[in-house]
């Protein structure tokens, strides 16, 4: 028997429940893979909560690393032995998880399983917000919200390293001071000051190129006020709750700014 973390109803922390299930055997084009590290994500809360809908019910878990213990037939991209990682794949929350092969990626000698895990997911999505959604460069002003956390610590590396000044918000000065050490030129703490007024004053009251909010709710007016003329704001998240309806007017009053809602 393999053990899961399963979810039969949406709710609170107390709806994750451990069972044992049955050893999946591996169809076509599948491997399957014993789980040494699951990603834990943002993502998970919204589907736990409910915001985002499945059917239930299910086993948690975006992204996993892994040994691969047995593959389906016809499968060429990976053999039993090899060390995987993959992401945007139900059930990495298990001893053992079923992943479509073509989902599966090496883990190089050197990488440990908890690298890879938690790379996964949030190293894509920052690498695809800082190169597709909006491609930074030298020159480039940029709000990161949740400056610290996951996405965002990988964010400020990468955006860095492309040339962009840096802004980010973070909840406290321990959270400031890991931003700044993994690259961010600025950053305000939200809780004591009016993030909008301080892009403001740090652009010289011209804005910022854009603004990547995972934040949503809470934040969203304050993000569309902090752009420049001809602005994005990249929403990719809403961990305080989802945007309300608005207007589209809104965006050619502020500047013929620019919104996306990108998915990895």
């Amino acid at each position: 028997m393999a053990r899961a973390i399963r979810i039969e109803k949406t709710g609170g922390p107390e709806v994750l429940k451990f069972a044992e299930v049955e050893v999946p055997k591996p169809d076509k084009g599948q491997a399957l893979v014993r789980v040494e590290a699951a990603g834990v994500n943002f993502i998970d809360i919204y589907q736990r909560s409910g915001m985002y809908k499945l059917e239930m019910p299910f086993t948690v878990g975006q992204e996993g690393a892994g040994t691969v213990e047995a593959v389906g037939p016809g499968v060429t991209e990976v053999r039993a032995g090899q060390r995987v990682a993959w992401t945007s794949v139900m059930g990495s929350y298990a001893t053992q998880a079923l992943v479509p092969a073509a989902r599966l990626v090496a883990v190089p000698d050197g990488v440990s399983s908890k690298a890879a895990a938690a790379v996964m997911l949030q190293g894509m999505t920052a690498h695809y917000l800082t190169h597709d959604t909006f491609a930074l460069r030298s020159g480039h002003d940029c709000l990161i919200h949740a400056a610290a956390g996951g996405v965002g610590l990988l964010f400020c590396q990468m955006a860095r390293k492309l040339g962009a000044r840096v802004i980010g918000t973070a909840g406290s000065a321990e959270k400031a001071q890991l931003a700044r050490k993994a690259g961010a030129n600025e950053v305000i703490e939200y809780l004591t000051a009016d993030f909008e007024a301080e892009v403001k004053r740090l652009t010289d009251g011209k804005g910022v190129h854009v603004v990547y909010d995972s934040v949503g709710k809470d934040t969203f007016d304050k993000s569309l006020k902090s752009l420049r003329l001809r602005g994005m704001l990249v929403l990719f998240g809403a961990s305080s709750g989802p945007v309300p309806t608005f207007d589209l007017q809104r965006l050619a009053a502020g500047g013929s700014l620019y919104i996306t809602r990108p998915t990895l």
